[in-house]
């Protein structure tokens, strides 16, 4: 089975998505972005992906800006889970994207 991982706002962290729900998120708007090596992008790659290889974004976390509607694609899923992983560390999604998606908020 193929699969990539996506950072869902709706959902602390990041879930496992199959090829028919990363076309159906693609098909909604999401970006992917794949985080493989260069010599891997270059034997073929995603129509319309987004090239960051992982070990750029670890070297520099706050270097790269990636939304709450951000499919991280590798080749096995282990490396788009760390650049998940990594995200959620760095806010995106959460209470922001919440309040940024006009839901409901309550206050003391």
């Amino acid at each position: 089975m193929n699969k990539a991982t996506t950072e869902n706002q709706y959902e602390s962290g990041f879930r496992e998505a199959f090829v028919d729900d990363v076309k159906e998120l693609l098909d909604q708007g999401y970006e992917i972005v794949d985080v493989r090596e260069d010599w891997e992008w270059q034997r073929g790659h995603i129509p319309g992906a987004r090239h960051v290889v992982l070990g750029e974004i670890l070297a520099n976390p706050t270097g790269h800006h990636f939304s709450d509607r951000t499919v991280f694609q590798c080749q096995v899923g282990e490396r788009s889970a760390v650049a998940s992983e990594m995200a959620v560390a760095l806010g995106v999604g959460g209470f922001s994207a919440w309040k940024e998606a006009g839901l409901p908020v309550e206050t003391s």
